[in-house]
């Protein structure tokens, strides 16, 4: 694991330069307005997962208390300028999805947009989100999965032989499914633009 992130930590810092730009593109194109829904759905202390450069942060609700974590320090440099221009407070981390470094049920909700489609193991980051969740706590995920369509899936299959060993970018991943084998209560769930966008919020039952 130390060499795949080693590798995918250099290349998210190189391409850290351009990512903003490509993103909104696709937002317009693909993701419409689920920034917003995702980060409209936060309250108290809030951890953004592969919080990237930041482009959420002024999607927000001012009240909440945010911390954000993303493997590329490239990244977070861009999500720390835009910080200190927004003035919003908040506390950018260097981390590994796969290790948060809290401890369990440190935060209120968890959030990640358009992001366990490029971690390594999404399985292992989905149970690492669930852990620092507090009893109660909110998950809310969007990102890109496997279409509802056959036809589209195999297309995707044939792009994944490409993007995965290129970019690490996965198109056939159904993070909801791991969101329910750990017992989480989906409350809301939405999957639009044939299938290949989906987006839910799951409660993390009280103990």
């Amino acid at each position: 694991m130390p060499q795949a992130v080693s590798k995918w930590n250099r290349y998210w810092d190189k391409k850290s330069g351009t990512y903003d730009k490509e993103m909104r593109a696709w937002d317009r194109r693909l993701f419409g307005d689920s920034r917003q829904w995702a980060c409209g759905q936060a309250t108290g202390d809030v951890l953004e997962v592969a919080v990237g450069t930041g482009l959420n942060l002024p999607l927000y609700p001012a009240d909440v208390r945010l911390t954000g974590i993303d493997l590329s320090a490239g990244m977070l440099d861009i999500a720390e300028r835009r910080a200190t221009d927004l003035g919003r407070p908040v506390t950018l981390l260097h981390g590994d999805a796969h290790a948060l470094p809290f401890d369990d049920g440190s935060f209120d909700t968890v959030v990640c947009t358009l992001g366990l489609c490029a971690i390594p193991d999404h399985v292992r980051a989905v149970g690492e989100m669930v852990r620092v969740l507090r009893s109660g706590g909110r998950l809310v995920l969007v990102d890109h999965v496997a279409a509802s369509s056959g036809v589209v899936r195999a297309l995707q299959r044939l792009m994944e032989l490409i993007t995965v060993p290129m970019a690490g970018e996965h198109f056939l991943r159904r993070p909801i499914l791991e969101v329910q084998a750990r017992g989480l209560t989906v409350e809301q769930h939405q999957r639009f633009t044939r299938g290949l966008v989906e987006r839910l919020v799951a409660r993390k039952h009280s103990m």
